[in-house]
């Protein structure tokens, strides 16, 4: 573990701030004692983003291929030859393109091997659509690209971890799509991920209801008592320390999530509406259950402070870092398990 990391950097809409608080980060000089980043972008980009960010001490050390890439540089593969329109704050079609060009090749080098982990900044989620990427979002794209049957859109942070049954589809579906196998697969997701990616030997975790009140007992819906509560005691019955269903509105307010090493939200609002309240600036978005480590700021493109040099980069750098840590934790569980302590009776005869 004594080579550092090499962490790619998809860049996002360039129209949004995703280039903004990457090169913020990037110009803090601290950040190359850690890791090697890699941004799959475009130099010309970039450059218009120095400028938007003052960052004109920060030069991009251009490369073909993650093996080449310098430790104590920013580093950055060319993904197009285009020149770009960069008009920032404006929703364009034709910009998205270049969205998916950046996260296609570094996803690619993530696959095979030649970086340790992904960091995306924001897409806007409309414009990237294509022939190529038909997803909701990041996380559906990375669990078809990696081949896994589920994922867990997992949000955490210092004092909250949150992860959603239902991602990214309309409230009208949220229902008839949780089901007990659903909301089993994903708590077995999540226990394994706080066990294998955060450390956390017998992990707590609360699971939410789905309707006011977590139902009243039934009388506001059954989908506690038919889906949720059969899913909570199979989990229980595999080992796995799940308490609930939890009414929403009184977990949160009463901070009973301080009791838990995580929460299993049903929807996608549920969970993160609460967790961007408690823990916007620091709290990171993590793809759980994945063979590779993707993890991305928990915010949007904001395009109503692009380009004004108003973005925070602290939970794009708290990405980075989550990223580092789950790739070490992994390695290191790896190397445990590989390399167990010898077991040796204790004998009762004494010298």
């Amino acid at each position: 573990m004594s080579e550092k990391l090499k962490i790619g950097i998809s860049i996002g809409d360039v129209n949004g701030i995703g280039l903004e608080i990457i090169i913020k980060t990037l110009a803090e000089s601290m950040i190359y004692n850690y890791c090697t980043p890699i941004v799959y972008g475009h130099t010309k980009v970039a450059s218009f983003y120095r400028r938007v960010t003052e960052a004109s001490e920060l030069n991009f050390n251009v490369i073909d291929h993650p093996s080449k890439a310098q430790p104590k540089r920013a580093n950055m593969i060319n993904c197009w030859e285009e020149d770009v329109k960069i008009e920032p704050g404006v929703a364009d079609k034709e910009v998205g393109k270049f969205a998916f060009a950046s996260l296609e090749r570094a996803t690619a080098d993530l696959i095979n091997g030649d970086i340790d982990a992904l960091v995306t900044a924001p897409i806007n989620k409309d414009t990237i659509q294509s022939e190529d990427f038909n997803f909701p979002g990041h996380t559906e794209y990375l669990q078809a690209r990696d081949g896994a049957a589920e994922s867990l859109m997992f949000l955490v942070s210092d004092t909250l971890r949150v992860g959603v049954v239902t991602g990214h589809i309309p409230v009208t579906k949220v229902a008839e799509s949780i089901t007990t196998e659903k909301i089993l697969a994903k708590l077995k997701l999540m226990n394994t991920s706080l066990r294998d990616d955060f450390w956390i030997r017998k992990p707590k975790i609360a699971v939410l209801g789905l309707n006011p009140h977590a139902s009243d007992n039934g009388l506001i819906g059954d989908e506690e008592q038919t889906t949720i509560i059969p899913a909570i005691e199979e989990a229980r019955s595999n080992d796995i320390l799940a308490f609930g269903p939890y009414a929403a509105d009184g977990f949160f307010a009463n901070a009973t999530y301080m009791q838990f090493d995580a929460v299993l939200a049903m929807y996608h609002d549920q969970g993160l509406i609460p967790f961007k309240q408690i823990a916007f600036e620091s709290g990171v978005n993590f793809t759980a259950g994945l063979k590779f480590v993707r993890t991305s700021p928990d915010h949007g493109t904001a395009y109503d402070i692009a380009g004004k040099n108003m973005a925070s980069e602290i939970s794009f750098r708290e990405a980075i870092f989550t990223a580092l840590h789950i790739v070490k934790h992994r390695k290191e569980g790896l190397e445990l398990n590989e390399n167990p302590l010898q077991f040796s009776k204790l004998s009762r005869d004494r010298d």
